[in-house]
């Protein structure tokens, strides 16, 4: 299928060089959807949940979802789990998390199809992106189980030694989006069990395979039984009921602002530890010193990573107005060159959304931005069985349109002009998400005050995307809070204590005089 398409994925999928026919989900879960204590088991609800391929509509597995009895057997696993994980030495979790990375890697093709197959995502993007960049995060873990610092002890009182312990906070209950299924599960497991927590991931109900692979590998790798569990059930019945499940000590949630303030309005009964990554709604702003064919390359890219389904893509590009015109004219151009089509054609650069419903969602947004934008190219749906949209870009919207506010979660990219550098910057902030931002210019003085005062938790000069497991990724303002990935996500994932010690050997205690008095 091209851009204006009107093939049929089905017939270019059996021509294509990658068979996605290598993974077979009914055969992968016959056993069920649910990995609890080490095994696949069935779901024991009484609903039925069908994945579907995004790229043709057609079903492609049927598995019973997890009922609340499912999340309790889960919780109860890794809470027997928890006191062998907690108390192994740092090395020897950081040996398993090495052997994780090593089986991770040798069944890399596997994880590719499985993650193409159920999102719809080009197996180039599953191939070069999620895969790698999992295999990387599990490798840096491992190292970093070895480093879980607090402060050096010393005599602060004077007559006391002190010092600070990082310990496990416990059963760690974390949902997960169906964007990056499986770099969500890397995010959530990985710096979890490598301080010592043992946990039970919910993925989302639409694309549960590569979660399941992932905790299969954690038990290949000799990760013990328990210490990964994975219920595949609905939110409002699994996500709720492990969220608010007593033994859970912590809840990590990725996914929309909207469901986090509700898993927020859970935890908060029990008092747990919460780590947030909600929605993202990221400016891209153009200064008028810009290289004009990178920030072009870099916008269509930054908007169309993942059919632009990813809470940091590119969606708001403000273009200061001498490069305005020439930039909403570069972007059309070489957006009408993305090739749409099957994700298994090595060809195909954008997928599929990941569902005819969630298609819908987005052209309901461009279509309602008509009477008072501009749709320069795309915004159309091509003839085809599968969920697919075209690259849209739309100008000429207003700052406080809902297109230009809201998260749209699709190949849609809107661009505005600015004059004045502080117009810019204010605009860029003019939401109530802070989760990423890029700004593009040649000027050191222009770059470190957009690094400044643009507020979000990562701010890209003249680049857009790219992350790093050394560094930390989360939001400010309703784009949640708490830190994945790098060493920064240990303060997530641990608790502190203090521990001091008397060096006097002394009974009495000048302090006591402010209870026993004068004696």
């Amino acid at each position: 299928m091209s851009d204006t398409g009107t093939n049929d994925v089905g017939a270019e999928r059996a021509k294509s060089a990658a068979d996605p026919a290598g993974f077979a989900p009914r055969e992968r879960f016959a056993a069920g959807a649910q990995y609890i204590d080490g095994g696949l088991r069935a779901g024991t609800s009484d609903r039925d949940h069908a994945v579907v391929d995004p790229a043709t509509g057609e079903e492609i597995h049927t598995y019973r979802l997890a009922s609340t009895a499912d999340v309790d057997a889960a919780v109860a696993s890794a809470r027997a789990a928890f006191p062998g994980w907690a108390g192994a030495t740092p090395g020897e979790r950081s040996d398993a998390l090495h052997r994780f990375a090593a089986v991770l890697g040798d069944r890399a093709e596997e994880f590719a199809q499985a993650e193409s197959l159920q999102c719809g995502k080009p197996l180039k993007l599953s191939r070069e992106f999620d895969v790698p960049g999992s295999v990387d995060n599990a490798a840096f873990f491992a190292g970093a189980a070895r480093h879980l610092a607090g402060q050096s002890a010393g005599e602060y009182s004077g007559d006391h030694t002190s010092y600070v312990r990082r310990e496990p906070i416990g059963v760690v209950g974390s949902i997960a989006p169906w964007n990056y299924p499986l770099q969500m599960a890397a995010w959530k497991v990985l710096p979890a069990v490598a301080a010592g927590n043992t946990i039970v991931l919910k993925p989302a109900e639409l694309t549960p395979f590569t979660s399941l692979l992932f905790a299969e590998a954690a038990t290949e790798a000799g990760i013990p039984d328990g210490v990964l569990n994975i219920v595949t059930g609905a939110g409002r019945d699994a996500g709720e009921h492990l969220v608010g499940h007593p033994d859970v000590a912590m809840t990590s949630f990725t996914g929309s602002t909207a469901v986090g303030k509700r898993v927020a309005e859970i935890a908060t009964a029990t008092v747990k530890r919460l780590h947030l990554e909600l929605g993202g709604k990221a400016p891209f702003v153009v200064f008028d010193d810009a290289d004009l064919e990178a920030a072009v390359h870099g916008a269509v890219a930054g908007a169309l990573i993942n059919t632009g389904q990813d809470c940091t893509a590119a969606t708001r590009a403000y273009v200061q107005r001498p490069l305005y015109d020439a930039f909403v004219a570069g972007v059309a151009d070489l957006m009408a060159t993305v090739r749409v089509g099957d994700p298994f054609d090595p060809d195909t650069d954008l997928g599929p959304l990941i569902s005819h419903a969630h298609r819908d969602r987005v052209a309901g947004f461009v279509d309602r931005a008509r009477g008072h934008a501009r749709v320069v190219t795309g915004g159309e749906a091509p003839k085809s069985p599968g969920a697919y949209y075209l690259p849209t870009l739309i100008a000429d919207a207003a700052q406080d349109s809902e297109i230009v506010q809201s998260e749209i979660f699709g190949p849609v990219l809107v661009v505005l002009p600015f004059d004045s550098d502080d117009e810019g910057v204010r605009l860029a902030n003019d939401t109530p998400y802070g989760l990423a931002a890029s700004a593009w210019t040649r000027d050191v003085f222009r770059a470190n005050r957009a690094t400044r005062d643009i507020q979000a938790g990562c701010v890209w000069i003249n680049d857009h995307i790219p992350i790093l497991s050394e560094m930390p990724h989360g939001g400010y303002k309703a784009s949640g809070y708490g830190k994945d990935m790098s060493a920064y996500s240990f303060e997530e994932y641990t608790q502190i204590k203090h521990v001091m010690y008397d060096n006097t050997a002394v009974a009495k205690k000048d302090w006591h005089r402010t209870v026993f008095g004068d004696r």
